[in-house]
């Protein structure tokens, strides 16, 4: 599932960014790379935005972008 698949408020563990060189490093720079978790925090209507937390910061990364962005969402686990 991509990044723009999850709802709103979810966790998600980053498992592949498809795209080019220039992309993934743009990416890393922001501080999404491979194995990293992230947090959506919202998306605009029709394809604008997704807004992510990382960390404590939060990115918006546009919609092209947000498609390429592997995830797999984080269980929560109960304490």
């Amino acid at each position: 599932m991509n990044l723009t698949q999850l709802k709103e408020g979810e966790k998600c563990k980053v498992v592949d960014i498809h795209g080019g060189c220039g992309m993934v490093k743009k990416l890393d720079a922001l501080g999404i790379r491979t194995g990293k978790e992230i947090t959506k925090i919202n998306s605009q209507f029709l394809r604008g935005p997704v807004i992510v937390r990382i960390g404590n910061t939060q990115i918006a990364i546009g919609y092209g972008m947000a498609v390429r962005i592997i995830v797999e969402p984080v269980s929560q686990k109960l304490k």
